[in-house]
């Protein structure tokens, strides 16, 4: 392996990624998990799960939120989405050389903005200046401590379980990817960027028996889905007609010829439960901030030859695959 490379593809949340983890990255840290999740119990601390995370997305600032945000709602979101609420944060800013403080200034500001709405301060950091050319503008390192909520034990797929997400995918990929080549389709699709506590709480409150979530960041649904159906060895059926698209996302999709289902997103949450809790956990969602338009979009069955699958809107039914890589690098 001595002569191959890293390619942006390596990030993308896909086979490659699941490929550098396994073959390179946890045998050499000595895991005996073939992957690592992005959270965990602390050894020895009852009740608390640690997470941490980086944040590259290019450009900094894009409609519906920042780095600065962004940063924090993806910190949250692996900790409430591991069953966790979010307690508190810390930060680490790598800024350029020649980058303006006003820029630092709104976006140390937004992420402020966004931990205190959240409920998870940031109580700690650093922050480290690099020469002009050795970064691009501004990267942020982020790390998570929750508590663990004792309702959601998550303890896995169950073959008849339903999928439910919280509302419209692909909106986050689009609005970056649009903004930073400069796209403008007739109605602006913005990003989702949103702390999704809100709706894991509201599971909770309902008295839902979650049995596993996710949210679906790089790779989007599809990664979720296959992931969930790898690790519990069984199938997911995904039905087109009930996933809910914004059509300005969808045009968007159809133009670029990108999938909605591996388009990240950085607000919506996958949620699998029983059959017979589906229509309570749908009336959960839709009751909190952010779940308006949350659906039931599939059931998980028995293994079959196939994985997950997507039974089309004409009546038809098409592979859905885990992502190779990333079609959009640095959203996240």
């Amino acid at each position: 392996m001595a002569d191959e490379q890293i390619v942006m593809a390596h990030g993308g949340g896909g086979a490659l990624t699941h490929e550098l983890l396994t073959e390179t990255i946890l045998p050499a840290l000595g895991s005996s998990s073939y992957r690592l999740p992005d959270a965990a119990d602390l050894p020895g601390e009852a009740g608390l799960v640690f997470t941490t995370d980086a944040f590259v997305v290019k450009p900094l600032f894009f409609r519906g939120g920042d780095i600065g945000s962004l940063s924090v709602h993806g910190t949250v979101n692996d900790l409430a989405v591991s069953g966790a609420k979010p307690i508190a944060l810390t930060m680490t800013l790598v800024l350029e050389e020649g980058l303006s403080l006003e820029t630092v200034e709104a976006v140390t500001a937004s992420a402020g903005a966004a931990a205190r709405a959240c409920g998870a301060p940031i109580v700690a950091g650093d922050t480290k200046v690099v020469a002009r050319g050795e970064a691009d503008e501004l990267f942020i390192t982020t790390a998570g401590v929750g508590r663990r909520v004792p309702e959601l034990t998550l303890p896995g797929l169950r073959d008849g379980d339903r999928v439910l997400i919280s509302g419209p995918i692909a909106d986050h990929g689009i609005a970056v990817m649009s903004q930073r080549e400069g796209i403008d389709f007739q109605t602006r699709v913005r990003s989702d960027s949103a702390p999704v506590w809100p709706l894991v709480e509201a599971l909770v409150a309902a008295g839902i028996d979650v049995h596993a979530m996710r949210d679906p960041t790089r790779g989007g649904l599809a990664a979720v889905c296959a992931e969930f159906a790898e690790d519990y060895g069984l199938s997911i059926t995904l039905h087109e007609e009930d996933i809910p698209v914004r059509p300005e996302t969808a045009a968007a999709c159809s133009i670029l010829g990108l999938d909605p289902l591996t388009v990240a997103n950085e607000g919506k949450l996958t949620a699998f439960v029983a059959a017979e809790d589906a229509d309570r956990a749908l009336a959960a969602l839709r009751s909190a901030p952010g779940g308006e338009h949350a659906a039931v979009i599939g059931v998980v069955t028995a293994r079959r030859t196939v994985p997950v699958t997507l039974r089309t809107r004409f009546g038809g039914q098409r592979l859905v695959e885990m992502p190779y890589g990333e079609d959009l690098p640095r959203i996240c």
